[in-house]
């Protein structure tokens, strides 16, 4: 006897509404500001670095390093918490603050963001 065919109850992340995120004016990466929507589900690095916004991430977003911090200033309170391994990398970042995270430990989960991004970051392998 053949079992019924059993259908996930789990939104796909194509069923998911897109995640608003603003992005506040930066002299070098984003002048201007930028306001888009991103895919629920990704990394909030991801999202940016499709919006054209060269955010550096030198451990290729494996939460390994600090180069793609970032400060959440609107919707911080509503992402679930740094793994103690974040916060460990979050310590060697420029400009730490209370609302700072790592970009590529951000999943976009629909919450609405305002991101700042730093004026510097401490990226030693840096090239320009």
């Amino acid at each position: 006897m053949a079992m019924p065919a059993t259908t996930s109850t789990r939104p796909s992340a194509a069923d998911k509404p897109p995640t608003p995120v603003r992005v506040l004016p930066h002299p070098e990466l984003c002048p201007q500001g930028l306001s888009f929507e991103a895919r629920t589900g990704q990394k909030l690095l991801d999202a940016l670095l499709k919006q054209g916004i060269a955010v550096e991430h030198a451990c290729e977003k494996v939460g390994a390093c600090a180069t793609c911090h970032v400060h959440i200033r609107e919707g911080f309170d509503a992402l679930p918490a740094a793994t103690e391994d974040e916060e460990d990398q979050l310590g060697d970042a420029w400009g730490l603050d209370s609302q700072s995270r790592l970009s590529c430990c951000v999943k976009l989960d629909g919450t609405a963001l305002v991101v700042e991004l730093p004026r510097y970051t401490k990226n030693h392998a840096r090239e320009k």
